[in-house]
């Protein structure tokens, strides 16, 4: 499903004046709506849930880092897609981002390609979500139906287990784990594990 462009808002947050106005005319100049802040705080402050999008985010920026925001983000249950933008990335940096739900990971210099498909992604699924995909409270009636395994194993896969170490964990076939992990799915109408991380971020009090 591809975002119709004129419906979200991609929201941009660098401290790099440069790079915010660089994204900000490629992106308007393929159609797309944007909005630039300086700071994480700056979005925090002036941030609205509508219209649907998703973030690009710096990770190092003075105050409050790119990290620092997405946890905030997590904590204050907003479910915007991120995608982290840097020149400074190593694999911890990345594997930590994703595993906290973001949405994608890329490094600066950004290719516009890649950019361009991952706005498209993450905008068709913030848009589900504000449009027809499943209310906060459907998910959270969804996860208190699940049953005790179910449960447990979501909240493995939430932590960003992979399969093969959640059938060693819990003493079970990897065979056994892929279908609990495709009836979860199949429950939170989700296809892959980023639709999956950032419909359950937020939901992990009831996990546990």
């Amino acid at each position: 499903m591809s975002a119709p462009r004129e419906t979200v808002l991609i929201r941009i947050v660098d401290d790099d004046e440069e790079v915010r106005n660089a994204l900000s005319f490629m992106l308007a100049c393929k159609g797309w709506r944007t909005e630039c802040h300086a700071s994480a705080g700056e979005f925090l402050k002036n941030y609205r849930s509508t219209p649907p999008g998703c973030l690009l985010l710096d990770i190092r920026m003075p105050g409050m880092s790119g990290l620092e925001l997405q946890t905030r983000m997590k904590e204050m249950n907003l479910t915007l897609p991120i995608i982290f933008i840097t020149g400074h990335a190593d694999v911890p940096t990345a594997v930590r981002t994703l595993k906290m739900g973001a949405f994608d990971f890329l490094e600066k210099p950004v290719d516009a390609e890649a950019l361009e498909a991952a706005i498209e992604a993450a905008s068709a699924i913030s848009l589900a979500q504000a449009s027809g995909g499943l209310s906060r409270e459907a998910i959270e009636a969804i996860i208190r139906e699940m049953s005790p395994r179910e449960r447990e194993i979501t909240k493995l896969l939430a932590e960003g287990l992979a399969n093969h170490d959640i059938a060693e964990h819990l003493s079970l076939s990897d065979r056994t784990i892929q279908g609990h992990r495709n009836n979860i799915y199949h429950k939170l109408r989700v296809h892959n594990l980023r639709q999956f991380s950032d419909v359950i971020s937020g939901f992990e009090e009831l996990l546990r």
